[in-house]
């Protein structure tokens, strides 16, 4: 990768990291619509949480984007922006033109994204076994004493 082209990306994911901290700065708590819940409906109550939880979301998926911006400004700084961080290849200039902080050619970054899974899906797998449902009343059910015997 040239000079110039590098330059290039590195002023653009500091305009993005300026930005987003800007976004950052400027976001504000939700508040809720009413000062008392006495005489909400509980559908009030449920849009409020949902549009509380939805900025809460999102002001953390800004984060996210800023500290993946940070590390590829540092793997710059390093020398070692444009290699994968798994494999060591070089990652194709139109993939880092698309999404400059990316860190890893596409192959290992589908690796990452499978890594994202629930951590349910450890102990339970899609066709349940009978074993499966005893593990997980180890971590509690609505069953009585009496219930269990």
């Amino acid at each position: 990768m040239d000079q110039q082209t590098m330059q290039q990306l590195k002023r653009q994911l500091e305009q993005e990291l300026q930005e987003i901290e800007r976004r950052l700065e400027e976001s504000e708590r939700p508040q809720a619509t009413e000062l008392s819940n006495y005489d909400n409906h509980p559908a009030d109550n449920a849009s409020d949480l949902t549009d509380q939880l939805t900025e809460m979301a999102m002001d953390e998926h800004l984060g996210d984007n800023a500290e993946e911006i940070k590390k590829a400004l540092q793997a710059m700084a390093d020398g070692t922006y444009g290699k994968c961080v798994v494999c060591g290849e070089d990652i194709p200039l139109g993939r880092l033109e698309a999404m400059p902080q990316a860190l890893t050619c596409v192959e290992h970054a589908e690796q990452k994204e499978e890594n994202l899974r629930p951590v349910e899906e450890d102990v339970l797998s899609s066709t349940p076994r009978s074993d499966d449902f005893i593990e997980l009343e180890e971590f509690g059910s609505s069953d009585t004493p009496q219930d269990k015997i």
